[in-house]
């Protein structure tokens, strides 16, 4: 089965196996719409979910009864089944879609392979070439186009030469 990871508990919160989680979702309310998550390829169905004032979310799922059950999956990371993910428009994709693309100037010339992309104040992009790491922020005017299909990244090499910390 294919899946994305959505989240990260945090810690329990209260006595009845809440989970305060981190979500890696645009929205903190589409992890709800997975309806089951799977943690440690252990599938759990979402009982109660709600977004605090924090913008955290925090879950119930069925079999953690209680704070002590709760405790054991601090750390952990929350995955959805790819069929449940919500649809994204037009120009967005999804980060495990975009790891593995090659990343080219418009002119062919290859900077590498994206390795990571952190989520920060703006989306922070990690290439790999020759054992080498390259970071650079996804700020406007640097990706020309995502072509998941095509397998590549492209991005314009003046803006990308400014911004990209070798």
């Amino acid at each position: 089965m294919n899946r994305l990871i959505i989240g990260e508990v945090l810690k329990p919160q209260g006595i009845r196996g809440e989970l305060k989680i981190k979500t890696f979702t645009d929205e903190p309310t589409d992890v709800k719409a997975f309806g089951t998550v799977y943690i440690d390829d252990t599938p759990y169905k979402i009982l109660s979910f709600r977004v605090g004032p924090d913008g955290a979310a925090y879950v119930g799922l069925r079999g953690i009864p209680d704070r002590n059950a709760a405790e054991l999956f601090r750390g952990k990371k929350l995955e959805g089944a790819r069929e449940d993910a919500p649809e994204l428009e037009e120009g967005r994709y999804y980060i495990v879609d975009v790891i593995g693309l090659s990343c080219e100037t418009e002119e062919g010339e290859v900077l590498g392979v994206v390795t990571d992309i952190k989520n920060l104040s703006s989306d922070v992009y990690t290439i790999e070439k020759a054992g080498k790491q390259i970071l650079f922020p996804a700020v406007k005017g640097v990706i020309v186009k995502t072509d998941v299909e095509g397998g590549k990244l492209v991005v314009k090499k003046s803006v990308f030469d400014e911004i990209a910390v070798y």
